[in-house]
């Protein structure tokens, strides 16, 4: 099986000292590419240096919602840059966000910003990554204003309703699911995840976060997490069922994600388990969803000046 990691941050700098580990783990499971998406000024230098260094790593850059507030005079000037000197660069982390987080950020300046950023992936013909966090109606009318969009708008970890699938769809939007799917109740899940076209469905990590609700002994961890708890110390390349067995006697406490800690870093391979959810949400099987979004996602990442172009 081929897979493609959509939406993921390996500039983070929680896990960016592993980072070549953590592509040689992932790729030895079949995940060819990994889209990394900077989020702030701050970020889109790591970003361009690790596509430089790993052939395996698309680049993405924009301001992510959270950093706003923190945006410097000249922001727009600089990224327009960043697309300058690399050319196979997509659009993202860009979006809007009302949840407890994005709640401080005055709200119209991240109108303001998202606006901008959606038009210069117009201009430059490239998808843009977008996080959309209870804001799907205003982010609907703002897409509705400025597109269609051809290149491709990626909603990244989608939760929206079933409803607006359709209608995202129509502008071009492909929806990328991460663990966090596995936060919503299954119905509803299984609903929305039936409304989405088989080509416009894409599967990420959002690494180092969405760590995915599963068995422990499924999960990959990042080596050197520190918020891993002692007993899965050493364990964190290895994963799979090796796991089950090396835990010492807090085994029956530590079965699942939920148990362990909020801050548990999240490593690209668990993208298996979000490949495993949706399959079986969609009732089709694990090589099949794997290899339409990887098609998927080999279609949206395609633009001129693209690294999948000639891989």
């Amino acid at each position: 099986m081929r897979l493609f990691d959509a939406h993921c941050h390996l500039q983070d700098p929680r896990i960016l000292t592993y980072v070549p580990q953590i592509i040689t783990t992932a790729q030895s499971l079949g995940v060819t590419s990994f889209a990394v998406n900077g989020v702030s000024e701050n970020d889109w230098q790591s970003v361009k240096h690790l596509s430089q260094s790993h052939p395996s790593v698309l680049p993405s850059f924009g301001l992510h919602p959270w950093f706003v507030a923190e945006r410097s005079p000249y922001w727009f000037n600089s990224l327009k840059q960043y697309f300058d000197s690399t050319p196979s660069a997509a659009v993202g982390e860009i979006g809007l966000d009302k949840g407890s987080h994005g709640r401080s950020i005055d709200f119209s300046e991240q109108v303001e910003v998202l606006k901008q950023q959606l038009e210069l992936a117009k201009m430059l013909n490239k998808p843009a990554s977008v996080h959309c966090v209870r804001a799907f109606g205003e982010l609907l009318d703002i897409m509705k204003s400025m597109g269609p969009f051809p290149a491709g708008v990626i909603l990244h970890s989608y939760l929206g309703s079933a409803e607006m699938v359709p209608e995202f769809s129509k502008l071009g939007a492909y929806f990328s699911f991460s663990g966090f799917l596995m936060s919503l109740k299954a119905n509803k899940a299984k609903k929305m995840l039936k409304m989405v076209a088989s080509d416009r469905i894409l599967l990420e990590t959002d690494a180092p976060d969405a760590l995915p609700k599963a068995n422990i002994d499924s999960l990959f961890f990042v080596e050197g997490d520190p918020s891993l708890p002692k007993e899965l110390q050493g364990q964190s390349s290895t994963s799979s069922s090796a796991l089950g067995t090396s835990l010492n006697d807090k085994s029956q406490v530590l079965t699942d994600a939920s148990t362990l800690p909020k801050e548990t870093l999240n490593h690209p391979a668990n993208i298996l388990l979000v490949l495993d959810y949706v399959a079986s949400m969609l009732e089709i099987s694990k090589e099949e969803l794997a290899e339409l979004s990887y098609q998927n996602a080999v279609r949206v990442f395609s633009y001129e000046g693209s690294k999948v172009l000639h891989t």
